[in-house]
């Protein structure tokens, strides 16, 4: 933690940095520098901008550190403004994007803080989920941005308690467009998949399966987790989902996957659970759909709620190869 006379209040509180950065990697201004446009006026016109604009914009961000002008009106890429290459840097700060969406929401805020709820819908008209619905475009971005574009290709060694062995067919629930889904097939040529999201989403996932070689296994089920899902399968796997819910309706899907499962079925939930020594929550959670983490004994909790037939065995750390987990 800094020593309190380290902390510049004027510099915690800058919002013009952030933005020119959301607005640099929306343009693509590094990529177009990195094709070899290094004039302003060139640079503008490759991105249908306004030059001395985007001048101010590139010399602010020049003056953080972010881009080199070796000469003046011309700018170059230095190490920090190289990230802005990665795509899933880019898919996050794209303001046409879903990054954008969620650059906004921070709008939301001081609502949230007055209210304790997410306050998304003041901004745009509607919740969280109900504006993916209504903007096919904006829904792309977001599983674009929660799959292997946007955090690299999942681990499939999911850790089950019990083991894999017994299992023969899973069901991922809220799996996206189904990157960890089939990773796990993949890994594991003696097992059935099917994966559950609304039916705009899934519909992305016939090249993943097929790239994974793995679509005669697989099978894509449109629906909301919060209607009966489907039934008998030995493991059902809950990936960033449950910090997306509060309490109900976390309980309602907990609920939904028990009385799916068979009787020796099983319940795996990845992410959205932060060990009892993890920092405190973040701000997020207030703007984004749902609370993004909860702890072991809120699971509990949770679980006791929904069913009371299954029991919490296990609570463990895990990754994806990129560190994060797409689903």
């Amino acid at each position: 933690m800094p020593q309190r006379d380290e902390v510049n209040i004027w510099a915690l509180s800058d919002l013009g940095t952030p933005w020119c950065v959301h607005v640099v990697a929306t343009l693509r201004i590094a990529n177009h520098i990195a094709a070899g446009i290094a004039h302003i006026d060139d640079l503008a016109a490759a991105s249908r901008s306004h030059a001395d604009s985007l001048h101010r914009v590139l010399r602010h961000l020049v003056g953080k550190g972010v881009f080199e002008e070796p000469a003046p009106g011309q700018f170059a890429l230095n190490e920090p403004a190289r990230g802005l290459l990665d795509s899933p840097l880019r898919l996050g700060l794209d303001l046409d994007g879903f990054g954008g969406r969620m650059a906004y929401a921070w709008g939301s805020l001081l609502g949230a803080v007055r209210t304790g709820a997410p306050a998304y819908h003041t901004v745009f008209g509607r919740s969280f989920w109900e504006d993916l619905q209504a903007h096919p475009d904006l829904a792309a971005s977001f599983d674009a941005l929660m799959g292997p574009a946007g955090h690299g290709t999942p681990d499939p060694d999911v850790l089950v308690s019990g083991g894999w062995e017994s299992v023969r067919t899973v069901v991922d629930v809220g799996g996206g467009t189904g990157a960890l889904l089939a990773e796990v097939l993949r890994a594991r040529p003696t097992v059935h998949g099917t994966l559950v999201d609304l039916p705009t989403t899934v519909a992305r996932s016939a090249e993943i399966f097929q790239a994974a070689g793995v679509s005669e296994r697989a099978t894509a089920v449109g629906q909301s987790f919060f209607d009966p899902l489907p039934a008998g399968a030995d493991l059902y796997l809950l990936k960033s989902v449950m910090g997306d819910w509060p309490d109900r309706e976390a309980t309602a899907i907990l609920r939904r996957c028990a009385d799916a499962a068979r009787p020796a079925g099983r319940i795996v939930i990845l992410n959205g659970v932060s060990p009892d020594d993890a920092g405190g929550p973040s701000p997020a959670l207030l703007v984004a759909p749902g609370r993004l983490e909860i702890d072991p004994d809120e699971i509990a909790s949770v679980r006791t709620k929904a069913v009371t037939r299954f029991r919490c065995r296990r609570v463990a750390p895990t990754r994806s190869r990129s560190g994060d987990s797409p689903r």
